[in-house]
């Protein structure tokens, strides 16, 4: 073993490998069907994501009933018409669906009841701050148990989704009718699984050494309100569902990235390092 080479880079290198090819997946394979041991499974992966004070708030509804996963579909449906009218067509959501495709729909449901568990200030002028800080561990809490629950349906050969749908107040209504969970839960996400579409490929990241600060916050890798606001404007909609690691890999990445091309594919996007 070479000097300084970590002992468990093999293990690593495979949990990379599975983290690599986990993706939001928008089209599945039709006719499939996967054994409720699988999805036991994956449910165990979440089981043991981290959670603020071991409080673990979560619970997990699995919709395999191909009747009710049609009605769940349904409730989505509803709620993706609702989002583009009160969005005005803004936001490039996909359309639901697609689901009909999945052989199960994995509801997280949280319950913020369990944030009494995490540090509250015994002076008032000190509360505010705490209780900001629960809701930020529990909302850290219940995406812990989705990662988890998507990288075990890919360590299984699936492929699953990460949907923000559901947790809005009307269509959780909506599906707590239908599936009986408590007004105390909400689903934070909802989690499509099925078996994956030859062909579906990696979605845009970031360049690693852009987001990596040694031992402090490096200025010149700041991303200006101005960067954001042109990627509302002009990429979001394109990176948000394109096949491809990186920009620079689009065909039309010049046309798209304009005078902000070497911010969303190099090192550096702030190079005077202004704040």
């Amino acid at each position: 073993m070479a000097d300084n080479q970590p002992e468990n880079e093999a293990p690593v290198s495979r949990l990379l490998d599975v983290i690599r090819r986990r993706r939001s997946v928008r089209k599945f394979e039709p006719g499939r069907e996967i054994p409720r041991e699988a999805l036991l499974s994956v449910i165990e992966a979440a089981r043991w994501a981290p959670s603020g004070a071991n409080t673990q708030p979560w619970d997990f509804i699995c919709v395999d009933d191909p009747a009710t996963r049609e009605s769940v579909r349904e409730i989505l449906q509803h709620q993706q018409a609702r989002q583009r009218d009160d969005t005005g067509g803004t936001f490039p959501s996909v359309n639901k669906r697609y689901l009909q495709n999945t052989v199960a729909i994995v509801l997280v449901l949280g319950d913020r009841r369990w944030e009494c568990c995490f540090p509250h200030a015994t002076s008032p002028e000190r509360a505010d701050e705490y209780l900001e800080n629960d809701a930020n561990t529990f909302f850290c809490s219940m995406g812990a148990a989705v990662q988890n629950i998507q990288l075990a349906t890919t360590a299984l050969g699936l492929a699953s989704a990460w949907l923000s749908s559901g947790g809005e107040p009307e269509c959780a209504a909506e599906l707590r009718a239908l599936l009986g969970f408590p007004v105390s839960h909400r689903p934070y996400a909802i989690i499509p699984i099925g078996y994956l579409v030859a062909g579906e490929r990696l979605r845009y990241r970031r360049p690693l050494e852009q987001m990596v600060h040694w031992n402090g916050y490096d200025p010149t890798k700041y991303r200006s309100q101005e960067l954001i606001d042109y990627y509302l404007s002009h990429l979001r909609a394109f990176a948000t569902y394109r096949g491809n690691e990186r920009m620079d890999e689009w065909p039309d990445f010049e046309e798209r990235a304009g005078p902000w091309k070497d911010a969303f594919t190099g090192p550096v996007t702030n190079p005077d390092g202004t704040l």
